[in-house]
């Protein structure tokens, strides 16, 4: 199969496109630079040249291909309107996406995330529809919302579509970026690794390369208009998280009473999520696609050193 790759240098497309080509498929991959172009082709991917702006350019990738991964995103974005501009500008990208697959039943395959669902008193599943928003979700989880819906309805336009919703910590070697370092370098900036309250909340965890495999199932055999959960760890309590941050940095970890968790915190920007709990379930992924994660889960990836390198 000829896959077109958006998003193939970022973390989990790193994963996807080695993924890929090992299980004999050809890979064409976005670039908007010469650095990001030598990275893909040292991965072994062809590369197109072109950005997310260019609607039309998107287009005749997705048409020549025999199907799409999409998990890039208009980083550029962040500075001027935050996750909320980012993710509105992924809605016209799904349209065009739409327009140039409509009929065929070709894959086409969407990152996506998982919400909270603390409101739904369970495990988020693979069948709940998009990110379930109420008061307290409000702005980037009611545009992904958006999103995602557009994704799973092209399934009516005869395009073979699909979600993969990526666990809220997705953690590798090459993790640099995502909450996990987030929490990481706030402890070592306070001296001690908080949690908020009495830290029951939960949180989700994939290693990345078992996101790349979720994406290669969807793709060659998924069903239309379904989401898919790259979830390995369902659920684990914050304060273990940050017990675990502790004990590998020698620094105490500490509850943070809940009126102290706003700016200028402990937390900081990330005080408005890390209250939140994502519990989810894998059992239709696994059923549905006969998907396994097999790579280390989040405890065992943290003993592996690379997210607490020992020397100078």
């Amino acid at each position: 199969m000829h896959v077109f790759v958006t998003g193939g240098t970022g973390h989990s497309g790193s994963y996807i496109i080695p993924e890929l080509i090992a299980a004999g498929h050809e890979v064409t991959a976005l670039a908007r630079s010469d650095t990001a172009a030598a990275t893909l082709s040292a991965n072994g991917a062809k590369v197109r040249r072109g950005d997310l702006e260019d609607l039309d350019g998107l287009m005749e990738a997705a048409a020549e291909s025999d199907g799409v991964i999409h998990v890039a995103h208009r980083q550029d974005l962040l500075p001027f309107g935050g996750m909320d501009a980012v993710a509105a500008a992924e809605l016209p990208i799904m349209l065009a996406y739409g327009e140039a697959l409509a009929g065929t039943q070709k894959p086409l395959v969407v990152a996506g995330s998982i919400g909270s669902s603390g409101q739904l008193g369970r495990p988020a599943t693979e069948e709940d529809p998009a990110l379930p928003v109420g008061d307290e979700h409000k702005g980037t989880l009611q545009v992904r919302n958006v999103v995602e819906t557009a994704v799973i309805d092209l399934a009516g336009r005869g395009v073979r579509s699909s979600v993969v919703r990526i666990a809220n910590i997705a953690h590798s070697a090459t993790d640099r970026a995502g909450f996990l370092p987030s929490l990481i370098a706030l402890a070592k900036e306070k001296g001690v690794v908080g949690y908020p309250g009495d830290g029951t909340n939960v949180w989700n965890a994939v290693h990345v390369r078992d996101v790349a495999s979720v994406f290669r199932l969807a793709l060659e055999q998924g069903p239309a208009g379904k989401h898919w959960h790259a979830v390995g760890d369902e659920g684990i309590p914050l304060r273990e998280i940050a017990e675990a941050i502790g004990s590998r940095l020698d620094l105490p970890a500490v509850s943070i009473p809940m009126d102290e968790l706003m700016l200028p915190g402990y937390f900081g920007f990330l005080a408005n999520i890390v209250t939140q709990s994502y519990p989810a379930s894998n059992l239709i992924t696994r059923q549905a696609l006969g998907w396994e994660p097999t790579r280390p889960g989040l405890f065992a990836d943290m003993d592996n050193g690379h997210y607490f390198p020992v020397g100078p």
